[in-house]
């Protein structure tokens, strides 16, 4: 057990932090050209607090990489100037703030790939169509058909994600994180119901564990292993990467990190786990569920061997109930981040949070949805709604 609330520092590593509260990966779609704009400067900055930690949305680590349109990039000289800037006016608050490096694999469509090219996976099988990808246009269709990469073509991958983490030290960042999770490429293939190959990539668990653990040893050649987190997401279903033994999954990958760990002689930054979306269900409704679920997590933070960094659906009751179980180390805050660019702030002293408005989480507008959400005190009369 834990007596650590929302407002304790902790050390990670050679990184201070003066609060647990961090600002989750967030897709916003106001990357035009794959570049960070001036819009993206000023999100981020009024996000950060002194010691506080910041991950970035979801950055494609090459050309064929992305999932979504308007999404970043760090693979050209260009977009790396672009996140100088934003690292730099994060600085400037005093935070920290890590590059969540990405490749959406199947998770993506032939109208975010080079002249139309086609995905890659783990696997020769799309997503299902309960799930669909976001056109430029900003209308929705079905995700295109992967094509399977070829054994020889899987350190090509490892070679992005190296880099990616080595543009992310030129651009100025503290850290990165490797997305693991979510039915993206690196799920893809940590996942049996999607990773259905017969090579060293596939079958067992050692080997679907292969491209994530020789991602973890190229970027740490880059920035240390004490500057470098993973997330993982072991119980998700979204995009159709549910698997019927989440539990075993998961502290496979632990086992897996935490002897890479004892290799490496240091600990990674932290872990990141999203927790199930069923811990969001009304208090009364379905209550074995959640308990099952909960224990499921549990059983993740014990076995994991460093620090600990949870999301999903957090209040801050809920966060603060988390770290004094011991059940985290770290809450990361999503749409209560998007909405409350002073989260922090109002956290801390237990104000009322603005409403988010989801039509405008992806638009692409610079100001409206983005940068609009108002601040404690400002002027705009400050209207408090209760969330959608």
């Amino acid at each position: 057990m834990s007596t650590a609330d929302l407002f304790a520092p902790l050390d990670l590593g050679k990184l201070k932090l003066s609060h647990r509260v961090v600002l989750a990966p967030l897709t916003r779609c106001r990357a035009f050209d794959g570049v960070p704009q001036p819009a993206m400067v000023e999100y981020y900055k009024q996000r950060a607090t002194e010691g506080g930690l910041l991950i970035t949305e979801a950055t494609a680590v090459s050309p064929v990489a992305s999932g979504y349109p308007r999404v970043p990039g760090i693979y050209t000289d260009e977009q790396v100037e672009g996140w100088k800037k934003v690292v730099d006016a994060v600085h400037s608050e005093g935070a920290i703030i890590f590059c969540q490096l990405w490749h959406a694999g199947r998770a993506s469509h032939r109208a975010h790939q080079p002249e139309g090219g086609e995905t890659v996976s783990s696997t020769n099988t799309p997503i299902s169509e309960k799930w669909k990808a976001l056109l430029p246009d900003g209308t929705e269709e079905a995700y295109s058909v992967p094509r399977a990469l070829d054994t020889a073509e899987v350190p090509w991958i490892i070679k992005e994600f190296q880099g990616a983490a080595i543009n992310s030290v030129r651009a100025g960042f503290d850290g990165i994180e490797v997305h693991g999770a979510h039915g993206y490429l690196v799920d893809q293939f940590l996942k049996e119901t999607i990773n259905d190959r017969s090579d060293m990539y596939g079958g067992s668990v050692e080997n679907r564990l292969r491209l994530l653990m020789d991602i973890l040893q190229g970027v740490v050649q880059v920035f240390g292993t004490e500057r470098v987190g993973v997330r993982i997401s072991p119980v998700s279903e979204y995009n159709d990467a549910a698997v019927p033994d989440p539990l075993n999954l998961g502290l496979s990958i632990i086992k897996a990190i935490n002897e890479f760990q004892t290799k490496m002689g240091s600990r990674m930054c932290y872990l990141h786990v999203t927790r199930p979306r069923f811990l969001l269900i009304t208090a009364g409704e379905e209550p074995l569920r959640q308990q099952e679920e909960l224990k499921l997590m549990r059983a993740w933070r014990e076995a994991y061997r460093g620090s600990f960094m949870s999301s999903g659906g957090y209040t801050r009751d809920l966060g603060t109930r988390a770290l004094a179980d011991g059940d985290a180390d770290l809450i990361a805050y999503g749409r209560l981040f998007i909405s409350n660019p002073d989260l922090v702030l109002r956290f801390r002293v237990n104000a009322r949070l603005n409403a988010y408005d989801r039509d405008t989480f992806y638009t692409g507008d610079p100001v409206v949805g983005y940068t609009d959400y108002p601040f404690l005190g400002d002027d705009l009369g400050n209207v408090f709604l209760e969330l959608k």
